[in-house]
């Protein structure tokens, strides 16, 4: 009975979040196209900053979703949204410790994918800069 007890014991503690995860992550950021340029990141446990390429920033795990707006040097600009997802760990925790309360609280057991590619817009070339763009629906102009 006493070894099961100490294997149980054990077990629980390897497995909980809270004990063996840290709380930051660490996230490569890049654009698609490999310019350069700033993103502004955002959960609710944090806000940050960061240079991309190149980057790697340390993030607060989170429950929610991980908010970028970021602006590439040529002035493109792109805006969305990592999503989180579960570890594997809250699955013993909420077996063996505290049904996963603390996990739950503490959010260590969320994962955000470690490197992320932003998608940037295609940058116009001159010519389809230059060239006149004409809307189907405008007026056309009255013939004499």
């Amino acid at each position: 009975m006493k070894r099961l007890l100490i294997t149980l014991l054990g077990t629980s503690v390897v497995g909980c979040a809270t004990l063996t995860e840290d709380a930051m992550t660490p996230i490569a950021f890049s654009f698609s196209d490999g310019v350069e340029g700033s993103c502004k990141l955002s959960n609710k446990r944090g806000a940050w900053e960061a240079s991309v390429p190149p980057s790697t920033v340390s993030i607060r795990k989170s429950d929610d979703d991980l908010k970028y707006d970021c602006k590439s040097e040529d002035g493109r600009t792109a805006f969305g949204s990592i999503p989180s997802e579960m570890g594997g760990k809250i699955i013993a925790s909420a077996v063996f410790i505290d049904f996963g309360i603390t996990d739950a609280i503490t959010d260590k057991h969320r994962k955000y994918p470690p490197s992320y590619v932003i998608p940037l817009p295609r940058n116009k070339t001159a010519a389809e800069s230059a060239a006149p763009t004409t809307d189907p629906e405008a007026p056309k102009p009255a013939e004499n």
